[in-house]
């Protein structure tokens, strides 16, 4: 398979997460995405750069100019501050921070890089250093440049994206993620492929990506993921969230209760997988988050790599053109061990 990766994803280099009242070492790091490369790289798979210069032309089809600027110039301006620490972290927020129909927001009335932070940062996980927009430029090219292969060929192609995506909004970071990959290439796709389906296994909600197609009729959303009562993002993600409007019935989540093991993963994927081809998508985005693994040091399932190869074999029958994109994964061990069973399952049950 065709994978697409540049090194300048490394560039974001976070050092605070804040975990419970406390900020430790995050978990997002780089040598998620080098390991893997590695990996996927001896495992026979073809890592190439996306050779994409200047992808903002392809996030502002999903972000606002607005937001690209505040996460272009955020750290600058943050480390001017008298007494700022190494990353721009928000310590306010706005009363309204987003909402899980996806409006977008104005830009902040707020001048200052602490409010504007407030505004654009939904959490404490999106430490933006020297490095960080570069690299989320950069994964975001990868997203693009494995869609324009697939919109070229008819086939497959994966973007290992780092910084992740599908916690972010349109105009808000969150959750490790800057700007939401799975839509750059689900809008990179749309002039070959009007109707697209994004699939989502990643063991957190897809909170960005559910609500920037909330009330889009021509895109599915389908996820299954750990119930959000009492794990992240908390405040969607739940069962009776179906689309808004004109994308009534186009949105699909089916949370799994802590513990779920192989049986209940693989029969949430089903569900999902089900719902996407009653939708008839021209193409489908797989947002593939691998930390639902046993392993994970996020993880609150007990799902096994066993699965994830099975989970590969059902993505694969589904036969349509396909973009993989990276989402979640901490464990360096169990990504090592799972992304390529999922790959070569995948390749495996393609008709």
């Amino acid at each position: 398979m065709q994978i697409f990766y540049d090194a300048r994803q490394l560039d974001h280099r976070p050092t605070q997460f804040m975990v419970r009242g406390r900020i430790v070492d995050p978990f997002e790091v780089p040598e998620r995405s080098k390991r893997l490369a590695e990996r996927l790289g001896e495992a026979g798979h073809v890592i190439a750069a996306p050779a994409i210069d200047d992808p903002v032309a392809g996030i502002t089809r999903v972000h606002p100019t607005h937001f690209v600027e505040f996460l272009k110039t955020a750290h600058a301006a943050f480390s001017a501050l008298d007494g700022a620490g190494p990353e721009v972290l928000p310590n306010v927020h706005p009363h309204v921070s987003g909402s899980a129909d996806g409006a977008e927001r104005p830009p902040p009335r707020a001048t200052d890089i602490v409010g504007r932070a407030g505004w654009y940062l939904g959490d404490m996980a999106c430490a933006i250093g020297p490095g960080t927009f570069a690299a989320a430029c950069a994964s975001a090219a990868s997203a693009i440049r494995a869609a324009t292969t697939v919109v070229e060929s008819g086939g497959t192609a994966m973007a290992l994206c780092r910084p992740p995506g599908h916690h972010a909004y349109r105009d808000r970071a969150s959750g490790f993620c800057f700007f939401n990959n799975a839509a750059i290439a689900a809008e990179a796709l749309r002039p070959r492929y009007p109707r697209i389906a994004i699939l989502d296994f990643d063991t957190h909600h897809g909170d960005g990506t559910q609500a920037i197609y909330f009330g889009d009729a021509a895109t599915f959303v389908g996820s299954t993921h750990t119930d959000p009562t009492a794990y992240y993002p908390f405040y969607c993600g739940y069962a009776d969230e179906t689309g808004l409007g004109d994308g009534a019935g186009t949105n699909l989540n089916v949370p799994l209760a802590p513990g779920a093991d192989d049986a209940a993963f693989l029969g949430a994927n089903d569900r999902i997988l089900s719902a996407a081809a009653d939708f008839a998508p021209d193409a489908i985005i797989i947002s593939a988050g691998w930390d639902a693994h046993r392993d994970d040091p996020l993880s609150r399932l007990d799902v096994s790599s066993a699965a994830f190869a099975e989970l590969g074999l059902r993505y694969g029958a589904l036969g349509l053109p396909t973009v993989i994109v990276q989402e979640g994964g901490y464990s360096l061990s169990a990504i090592e061990d799972v992304a390529p069973r999922f790959l070569a399952a995948f390749e495996e049950g393609r008709p």
